[in-house]
């Protein structure tokens, strides 16, 4: 278990915001910081070696990249050997539709989220993919009528 690391209000600040525009200058960030720009790379710098910054990336909209259906499936397993689960999870590790991926508790043993461009193609997932899968015991999937809150940015 990863420790935490201590953060004061500065950095605090700073997190809020590179969360919410991860290109940011040092100059830019600074001045909404209320910090100065040396100060503001330093503790950047400092975030990401404790690791609490990770990678710089930009999100992409499903929208218009013609990804419009969202759905959540859950999975239960045949068995929980060990390297069951491993090749499970390699398998949903490079299916691209799958885009989150938990190990649950309670009546199944996975969440997943999955894009696709509609419903033929969730079905075609499901079926020639998914339910293909040998350790795969059974599926229950929920449709998202529309997004509500979409975040990515931890709470600080």
């Amino acid at each position: 278990m990863r420790k935490s690391v201590h953060i004061d209000d500065i950095d605090r600040r700073i997190l809020r915001e590179i969360q919410r525009k991860g290109d940011m200058s040092s100059a830019d960030l600074a001045e909404v910081v209320g910090a100065s720009a040396a100060s503001c790379w330093r503790r950047l710098k400092r975030l990401e070696s404790e690791g609490v910054l990770g990678d710089v990336v930009r999100l992409a909209d499903a929208r218009a990249l013609g990804k419009s259906l969202s759905a959540f499936c859950w999975v239960r397993m045949k068995s929980h050997a060990a390297e069951d689960r491993k090749a499970f999870e390699q398998f949903l590790a490079h299916s691209e539709e799958v885009v989150d991926c938990y190990s649950i508790s309670g009546e199944f043993d996975y969440q997943l989220r999955i894009l696709t461009e509609d419903m033929d193609s969730y079905e075609a997932f499901m079926m020639k993919r998914l339910l293909a899968q040998p350790v795969v015991a059974s599926t229950s999937s929920q449709f998202a009528l529309r997004c509500i809150k979409h975040t990515t940015a931890v709470p600080v």
